[in-house]
């Protein structure tokens, strides 16, 4: 691990889980067995396949069906830098001068239809992830450009070899969306997946009633023995904010793991006393905005870089922190890693100026300079789901009218937003997202290199200067240097080509019932989420 790793690791030890009620004491009972946990989901996965997906929505109610090859401790999930193994016996020391990484196998592993789980299926797998075929979606291969092959010599060892020795490798093999699929139904069908759900986690018997639950029982066969300690799992999909805090107040629901508002935290915390428990962190997850490069006037470098001159993200910082859950302001890389820009640094870019008047006259400019008239119009495209999705982009609008445009706001539910913005791809301007699971900014930068190189790039920009920064910062591991790059992307991204927009960054609030232990707060809302150490103490 490189120096500035290491400082972000303590630092992230330090801050993370500011936890009221959660005592050494409390961490250290011994886990009870039974009971369902019943948890509240804002939205529904537009498919199954976790190689596919980027939402909270997949991970929440499909991750416990799954098994990873490495994951983040479960806890420790506060360090994302913990790393160990899942499907695999010990994390592997790397060999051929970091080039060589050999995983032996847990043997006896099954998948839910008693299919053995092997080095086959891990291998047919991350080939799916890192080398999808013609027509097959993946989200993250972008993630493993450092890998050259993945092979299994035998059926409990898997090897990837390295292009070049790279520390963001092991974080990219943990993320929580690589489920271990099995090599024949992949060989039957490569989108198998995306309507099946079979896997090799704690959970099993997934049953579905569209729009309003997924359920799952124990697996009596899982790997780690005595575990799940719970008898079963029951997702409940609720779209509203309101409904979801009134099931959690009512204990209709336990707990829900992507977050709410500070006004909710006080609003359970005041009923329920100490029947509930408060964990919060700082949230990799940030909101974008994201011209469509391929439509006028989209594709003019001025229109866009008047879009982000014309938002006040200080002001609004100070204003939507207090209502939703965006709190920081920042760049491309997450706000305390060591490769962030500084506060000072953020104030050369375009839209982060300390003079909000001067910046809203250049936009202005740029926009007469462009041929746009005043009171151009456009259909700003967002997701149908209220924290922070709408609540931001009613703010947006708000904040382009200062500059004489017009905004119209089209509300998507989570299946069409996305078919928007992979498929018909016809939108103006949309709201977009770069939620990670593992922080590490060297490859979650992804989402901004060129849209034939990563699939969860929506604007559909080719830049190969953005591309070649990508892969220098990648290919070493001076962390001065890859700094240095890194304000060189940002400065591309953000201010010079305006190829794309930063809002705000999260924040990470869950107040739960007091009674659900073994789970811990992390920097995101994909970790820790196959439940396996989850019990209730009722």
């Amino acid at each position: 691990m490189s120096s500035g790793l290491k400082t972000f690791a303590a630092s992230v030890a330090v801050t993370a889980a500011l936890a009221l009620g959660l005592s050494g004491a409390m961490a250290a009972e011994t886990p009870k067995k039974g009971g369902v946990l019943k948890f509240v989901v804002p939205d529904e996965p537009p498919s199954f396949d976790g190689h596919r997906e980027t939402t909270f929505a997949l991970i929440h109610p499909i991750a416990p069906f799954y098994s990873l090859l490495t994951k983040v401790n479960p806890e420790n999930s506060s360090d994302p830098t913990d790393i160990i193994c899942d499907l695999c016996t010990e994390m592997p020391k790397a060999t051929d001068g970091g080039k060589t990484f050999t995983f032996k196998l847990r043997q006896g592993v099954t998948f839910e239809d008693g299919s053995p789980l092997d080095a086959k299926d891990v291998k047919a797998t991350f080939h799916k992830i890192i080398f999808p075929g013609e027509g097959v979606s993946s989200a993250r291969k972008a993630y493993f450009v450092m890998v050259d092959s993945v092979e299994a010599p035998d059926a409990s060892t898997v090897v990837f070899k390295l292009k070049y020795p790279s520390s963001a490798f092991i974080p990219a093999l943990a993320m929580p969306f690589n489920f271990i699929y099995d090599d024949a139904k992949l060989a039957q069908d490569m989108h198998w997946y995306e309507k099946n759900v079979l896997g090799s986690g704690p959970f099993q018997k997934f049953e579905r009633q569209a729009g309003a639950f997924i359920k799952g029982t124990a697996n009596p066969n899982y790997y780690e023995k005595g575990k799940p300690y719970l008898d079963g799992i029951e997702a409940i999909f609720a779209k509203k904010e309101s409904l979801r805090v009134q099931a959690i107040r009512g204990d209709r629901a336990a707990i829900e793991f992507r977050g709410f508002p500070p006004q909710s935290r006080d609003d359970l915390v005041k009923a329920l006393g100490k029947d509930i428990t408060v964990q919060e962190s700082d949230w990799n997850c940030v909101l974008l905005i994201t011209p469509n490069h391929r439509k006028k006037p989209f594709d003019d470098v001025r229109v866009r870089r008047a879009l982000t001159l014309a938002v006040d993200r200080w002001g609004g910082s100070e204003y939507l922190s207090k209502i939703a859950i965006v709190k920081t302001v920042g760049g491309i890389a997450f706000p305390k890693h060591p490769l962030a820009a500084t506060k000072a640094e953020l104030e050369q870019l375009a839209g982060y100026w300390p003079d909000l008047a001067k910046s809203r006259e250049e936009a202005k400019k740029l926009l007469k300079e462009a041929g746009i008239p005043d009171g151009f119009k456009f259909t700003l495209n967002n997701r149908a789901v209220d924290q922070p999705y709408k609540i931001v982009g009613t703010w947006l609008i708000d904040q382009w009218k200062q500059i004489g445009l017009v905004v119209d706001q089209q509300v998507q539910p989570t299946g069409p937003f996305y078919d928007t913005l992979r498929k018909k791809q016809d939108f103006d301007v949309s709201i977009d997202f770069n939620c990670q699971s593992i922080v590490n900014p060297l490859l979650d930068v992804s989402k901004f290199i060129s849209a034939d190189l990563s699939d969860s790039q929506y604007g559909g920009y080719i830049d190969r200067d953005v591309d070649k920064l990508f892969n220098a910062m990648n290919e070493t591991d001076d962390t001065a240097a890859q700094r240095k790059m890194m304000r060189e992307m940002e400065k591309i991204i953000l201010d010079e080509k305006a190829l794309g927009f930063i809002t705000m960054w999260w924040y990470r609030i869950i107040p739960h019932r007091s009674y659900v232990k073994g789970w811990n707060v992390s920097p995101s809302h994909y970790l820790n989420q196959d439940l396996a150490n989850v019990w209730l103490d009722q």
